[in-house]
């Protein structure tokens, strides 16, 4: 497994098989790349020997004080071999300088984020599902 952070050398192609679970209306793999583009930072996991990236982690800044994490995610054959952890590992070294770093998850990922020494919070979040897809 190879990690990096920029999206030299990676395809739309590269990206087929996450957000599964969203159901019909996903982002395409182009759309996905799209995304990865235009966040402030990101990390990667690539399958070296399958040529393909099988989890990745996003995080939009105003390059001063605050950073958000929006995505991580790992395919579902990738996951439990510290794929993920070192995902957010590599995100959190990188906003290490930034005053505040936040994300919204489910109730059940709480215990996994206090690993990395998160704090449970309150937040607020709208969602629009008719542009689940992308805009």
């Amino acid at each position: 497994m190879i990690y990096q952070t920029t999206l030299d050398g990676i395809s739309a192609e590269m990206l087929t098989g996450f957000f599964q679970d969203w159901g019909h209306k996903h982002p395409t793999p182009e759309k996905h790349r799209t995304l990865l583009e235009k966040s402030s930072y990101i990390v990667l996991a690539i399958d070296e020997k399958k040529n393909r990236v099988v989890g990745y982690t996003t995080a939009i800044s105003d390059g001063v004080l605050a950073a958000y994490i929006p995505f991580l995610e790992v395919l579902p054959a990738y996951k439990n071999k510290g794929i993920g952890k070192s995902l957010v590992s590599q995100m959190l070294d990188q906003l290490s300088d930034h005053y505040m770093v936040d994300l919204c998850c489910d109730d059940d990922l709480v215990g996994y984020y206090e690993q990395f020494d998160m704090k449970k919070s309150n937040g607020m979040i709208v969602r629009h599902y008719s542009s689940q897809s992308g805009i």
